[in-house]
């Protein structure tokens, strides 16, 4: 698994196909909650596990597609 320690509010999130998938909101133990007010994200703040993450540069990269992302994405409750 990827290091997350230099994950930060506001970075791109971005599949492993290059598809926008979000901005990160917060980082929650185990999850990367995504922004709301993001067209990627549904409008809504959706969690994704940081073991999706690939690696982190200027922005967060997965190692899933953007359709494997919105497929198993989950709504915070």
């Amino acid at each position: 698994m990827a290091d997350t320690s230099s994950i930060r509010e506001h970075m791109e999130v971005i599949a492993s196909d290059g598809g926008h998938v979000g901005r990160v909101d917060h980082i929650l133990g185990t999850e990367i909650e995504l922004a709301r007010f993001d067209f990627g994200a549904g409008l809504k703040h959706h969690m994704i596990p940081t073991s999706w993450v690939d690696r982190v540069d200027d922005a967060v990269h997965l190692n899933v597609t953007r359709e494997e992302a919105k497929a198993s994405w989950h709504a915070k409750h």
